[in-house]
């Protein structure tokens, strides 16, 4: 079985940013990166799944500039056999990253895809669904449990009405949530045998362009000071006064 994991990297999402004074992008002069998050619990589910399977492949995906490649260092360091990196330095948005995705996809033909279900910086949340409408595959999202079995995976997700669970038959797309696992402490073996595995880089394989632009970044409006109210007629008439209801 071969699972390819996708992993993008992010400033750290516990740092504080801010826009350019112009508004033009985000300054990260001595900002620190990391894996996305949701990405960090992709891997993880992987190496299990790998663990109870037995013989498993794990293919570590990025694309973006070279410094992604510390990322993908650190997903060999948590598991991954292997990674592949699509360097480029071209804007881009979840539609350029399925385009380059799908092109892997289509050579390395992976029973299965793990992603995060969203990206901490822009939160779009579109990839995983993009990538699946192009390859034409079934696809889980926001999975709290995963099972997989012989040409099938059954999927436990979180929906907005409490747990729906499905099965579909592989290969297939499975994005991650916050409660499908935590990712383990990286031992010091782990880290020294990431830096004798693969890690390829490649140049794009599209020329697909992105569909959307950013047109400013801003610093989003202060929060107004809370009120305490003494009963629930006072509440509900701040509620009005303020347009919430």
């Amino acid at each position: 079985m071969r699972i390819l994991v996708t992993v993008k990297r992010v400033v750290d999402p516990y740092a504080r940013v801010r826009p350019m004074p112009d508004g033009s992008g985000i300054d990260t002069g001595g900002a620190k990166f990391e894996i996305n998050p949701f990405d960090e619990i992709a891997i993880e589910e992987a190496v299990r799944q790998r663990e109870a399977r037995g013989d498993t492949e794990i293919v570590a995906v990025s694309v973006g500039p070279s410094e992604c490649e510390d990322q993908l260092r650190k997903a060999l360091a948590m598991g991954a056999d292997r990674a592949i990196l699509v360097e480029t330095g071209d804007p881009q948005d979840s539609s350029v990253v399925a385009a380059e995705l799908e092109a892997i996809v289509r050579e390395l033909k992976p029973d299965l895809i793990l992603m995060g279900k969203q990206a901490t910086d822009d939160d779009r949340n579109q990839a995983a669904q993009m990538l699946a409408a192009r390859l034409g595959w079934p696809q889980a999202t926001f999975a709290s449990k995963l099972t997989v079995s012989d040409g099938s995976a059954t999927v436990a997700r979180e929906t907005d009405t409490g747990e729906e669970t499905l099965e579909i038959p592989l290969p297939a797309i499975v994005t991650t949530d916050l409660r499908l696992n935590e990712p383990r402490y990286i031992a010091l073996p782990g880290i020294i045998k990431a830096r004798t595995k693969s890690l390829e880089k490649r140049p794009r394989a599209t020329t697909a362009l992105p569909k959307t632009r950013p047109l400013r970044y801003e610093t989003p409006p202060s929060r107004p000071p809370g009120k305490k109210v003494g009963s629930v007629e006072e509440l509900v008439s701040e509620l009005r006064a303020r347009g919430a209801i």
